[in-house]
């Protein structure tokens, strides 16, 4: 199967954010209090009861948008990346007001991390799955 650059990193990012939960389930962390507020700006805690759904979830998402960058799947691959493609503007939306120091402390790790990682990606994730979803609607042509 042929999958886009785009669809690539999208799925590459999604996939190594199931690797990284899934590290957390087969390592617990020594302080998951800190992780928490470091990656989520709250504490949640980070159980294989919360971390399983995720990683199933993540992984569910890459394999969906490598299928629609490739033009397999048909629309439930589509429709799957259009969640994924909602879910990362907003949180890339929502991560540009962190940025701005609205609603969380400009001193803390997450303020970092969001600023110069989690925004970003996030931002660059909407981009390659809108190409993606673009693509998908396009009519295969068949050359002679």
């Amino acid at each position: 199967m042929n999958i886009s650059r785009p669809g690539a990193f999208a799925a590459a990012v999604l996939l190594l954010d199931a690797l990284v939960h899934l590290f957390w389930v087969v390592r617990p962390i020594a302080d998951p209090r800190a992780l928490s507020l470091a990656v989520l700006n709250a504490e949640v805690p980070f159980t294989p009861r919360v971390l399983l759904p995720l990683i199933l979830v993540l992984s569910v998402g890459a394999l969906s948008v490598a299928a629609a960058s490739g033009g397999r799947g048909g629309w439930p691959a589509r429709a799957v990346t259009m969640a994924v493609g909602a879910g990362v503007l907003v949180r890339g939306l929502v991560g540009v007001v962190w940025a701005f120091g609205l609603g969380t402390d400009t001193g803390s790790p997450f303020y970092w991390l969001n600023l110069f990682l989690y925004t970003p990606v996030c931002l660059a994730m909407t981009l390659a799955v809108g190409i993606v979803l673009v693509r998908a609607r396009r009519p295969v042509s068949i050359s002679s």
